[in-house]
């Protein structure tokens, strides 16, 4: 992969320039791996993939690719991103990398997700409320005199 950056001198950053994953051709990088022709492309061919899918509910990945001309290997990269869901009548499923349990979307079950957002959050010290100090309201103001 070709990586050439380069000074914008008008706003004094540096751009970074590589070659699309896809095309192959050459674009300014900013956080994307693809061009974006092609990342409109893939957006594109995504939707047609999501409006399949809602049409044909009892579609597998297999006949969802072949009728849309899209990879499989993309389908599962969408499921897993949470950004397509098959029908719970689907035969489609998956599962979980941390359990195995069996799952439609995503990479985690909803049970190991709520107990890792449950360990995540346990990592961070939480600080404790500073408490106020109680005013003695006994107490008077004293001159000297």
């Amino acid at each position: 992969m070709l990586s050439k950056k380069k000074i914008n001198a008008k706003w004094g950053k540096i751009m970074e320039t590589r070659n699309c994953r896809m095309c192959g051709k050459l674009f300014n990088y900013i956080n994307s791996p693809v061009c974006p022709a092609c990342a409109k492309d893939m957006e594109e061919k995504f939707d047609q993939v999501k409006a399949y899918i809602y049409d044909h509910p009892g579609a597998g990945i297999k006949e969802v690719s072949e009728e849309n001309d899209v990879s499989q290997s993309m389908i599962k990269r969408w499921i897993k991103e949470e950004r397509l869901s098959f029908a719970e009548d689907s035969q489609v499923t998956f599962a979980c990398e941390k359990c195995g349990k069996s799952i439609r979307t995503g990479r985690f079950c909803p049970e190991c997700k709520g107990k890792m957002q449950h360990e995540l959050g346990g990592l961070y010290h939480k600080e404790e409320p500073k408490r106020e100090r109680k005013r003695d309201t006994s107490a008077k103001m004293r001159f000297l005199g």
